[in-house]
């Protein structure tokens, strides 16, 4: 099995950008963190792969978010990626499963369904710069994943996108090969080409195809892009890996006010807290809740 892996790549002078990436063992932890059954599996498997893939484009400091706000029995989907290949993400609702659609696959678009997809880039927020976040939208066109990330990146930013993603589930359960590929059309490149790489990409096996007979990312783009010749950018191993901790939850906690910390000490000598991205859960003592009220300023008469 090829180890999860990402690749930025360009091709014909830079008029072709290119990802590629294997993340079965990240959406495995994901999918195990969450208890999602196959069809919740899959469809948060392809926002995972999809959005390490857009984080590859990021810059130090900045991070981007894809959420699917779905009409369908999922509820919605948010992932998060970085500039250095970590991701974390949840479904609302793990355990959909529905029958498979008419083509033999997990009816990822019947349990997504309509609604909206955004995506939101922001800089520095972590460290309490206030940058203004980029903000971008489009309607859910099929809830396949995929091919919604391919119609965003047309609408939205005007760059043409051929997004391939996929997820195989076991009969057990297991993530048993994950990952996709984008290949981006930039200004300038010429229309033989794109026609070229359009056939190209036709003719391509499913990424969990390729991934289960062992393709590497540069595997994937080899058999998408035909003879076209690229050059890899960069090589970056990727990871699931979530921010919460129990310092942040304590933060949280001290957010909600001291009336409200007070009540928490009162009716439930503690407080537990699960986190929605990695479904980590942490324990709050009494005396954890009485040193954080004890810190807030006393309150005038």
């Amino acid at each position: 099995m090829s180890k999860d892996l990402l690749i930025r790549a360009v091709a014909a002078d830079a008029t072709i950008r290119c990802m590629a990436a294997v993340t079965t063992s990240l959406v495995d932890q994901a999918c195990q963190r969450h208890n999602t059954l196959p069809t919740a599996s899959a469809a948060l498997g392809r926002a995972l792969t999809g959005t390490l893939m857009m984080g590859s484009l990021l810059k130090d400091l900045e991070k981007i978010t894809v959420k699917f706000d779905c009409q369908g029995p999922i509820g919605n989907i948010t992932s998060e990626a970085d500039a250095y290949g970590n991701v974390r993400g949840y479904v609302r609702n793990p355990q959909v499963d529905l029958p498979v659609n008419e083509k033999g696959k997990l009816d990822v678009g019947g349990a997504v369904g309509t609604g909206m997809l955004y995506v939101i880039r922001d800089i520095g927020f972590e460290i309490g710069l206030s940058r203004d976040p980029y903000y971008g939208s489009v309607p859910i066109i099929s809830g396949e994943i995929a091919m919604d990330l391919a119609y965003y990146f047309t609408k939205s930013e005007q760059i043409p996108s051929d997004v391939s993603l996929g997820v195989f589930v076991s009969p057990e359960g297991q993530i048993t090969a994950s990952g996709g590929f984008i290949i981006q059309v930039m200004p300038g490149a010429d229309e033989k080409l794109i026609e070229e790489i359009s056939n190209n990409i036709v003719n391509t096996p499913p990424s969990t195809t390729m991934i289960r007979e062992g393709f590497s990312p540069e595997d994937m783009l080899y058999k998408a892009l035909g003879h076209i010749d690229f050059e890899v950018l960069e090589t970056r191993p990727i990871q699931f890996r979530c921010t919460c901790s129990h310092k942040r939850a304590l933060s949280l906690i001290t957010a909600l006010g001291k009336t409200e910390v007070a009540d928490m000490l009162e009716k439930d000598v503690g407080a537990k807290l699960t986190c929605h991205f990695c479904s980590e859960t942490y324990l709050v003592t009494a005396g954890e809740l009485e040193k954080i009220l004890d810190d807030f300023p006393a309150q005038e008469d």
